[in-house]
């Protein structure tokens, strides 16, 4: 089995007089997984996504992804690592108001250079697979919430990453909209993304992931994979 995501003895404190925000803590995602982190506010849950993203450090541990040790690159690597191996989404899109549909999709592939005809061919062929085609030269204000998800997918796959994190994706969304991306998550998994889900709700992480972990105060309190770890 191949590891996309390793996490070995990870933990992060952001008081050193208090308890960790996170961990200590060993975790292991295999490529093609499709992971959902659940646990009630403050269990470390978005510690953990940010730290697999490489937006965060960890106090102690090591953060492999993609066979990198994303916690010893500095600012400007992590950053370029981010682009060209993780796609983001959000609750709330994080799209740029004052560009284009087509545009913002686009807008990733641009800053690793690839070349705009090149960029602008997978934003199309992501729009139409997405459903959103007709939506290129709109403004992300004029779509509903769940066409700026669709986009902000768009946006998270236009580099063909090696892993998708999504951070609560239909936590703004209406129940029919929230309906959509769960099931385009589902075909994300079914084709072979590997997926880390941050959700509270147990009912997208059931359908959506194939593993399901529960963190209680920064600790791994279940794992699908092994039943209740503690």
């Amino acid at each position: 089995m191949t590891h996309l995501i390793q996490l070995e003895g990870v933990a992060k404190r952001y008081d050193s007089a208090g308890a960790p925000a996170l961990g200590p803590i060993d975790l292991h995602v295999a490529q093609g997984e499709a992971l959902a982190v659940t646990g009630p506010s403050g269990s470390g849950k978005s510690t953990l996504l940010n730290l697999v993203a490489g937006l965060d450090k960890p106090t102690e541990g090591a953060v492999t992804v993609a066979g990198q040790r994303v916690d010893r690159l500095n600012e400007h690597a992590s950053a370029r690592f981010r682009r060209e191996r993780i796609g983001m989404v959000f609750q709330f899109f994080n799209l740029l108001d004052d560009l284009t549909v087509a545009d913002n999709i686009q807008l990733p592939a641009q800053l690793t250079g690839t070349p705009r005809r090149k960029a602008a061919a997978r934003a199309a062929e992501l729009m139409d697979v997405l459903g959103i085609g007709t939506h290129a030269r709109a403004y992300p204000g004029r779509l509903s919430g769940g066409e700026r998800q669709r986009v902000a997918v768009a946006r998270a796959l236009v580099n063909r990453p090696a892993l998708l994190l999504a951070d609560e994706p239909t936590g703004a969304l209406d129940t029919a909209s929230g309906r959509d991306v769960r099931e385009l998550l589902v075909d994300l998994h079914q084709g072979g993304q590997t997926i880390v889900l941050v959700t509270h709700d147990l009912s997208l992480a059931e359908a959506c992931a194939s593993r399901t972990i529960r963190l209680v105060d920064g600790h791994l309190a279940f794992d699908s994979r092994t039943e209740a770890v503690r």
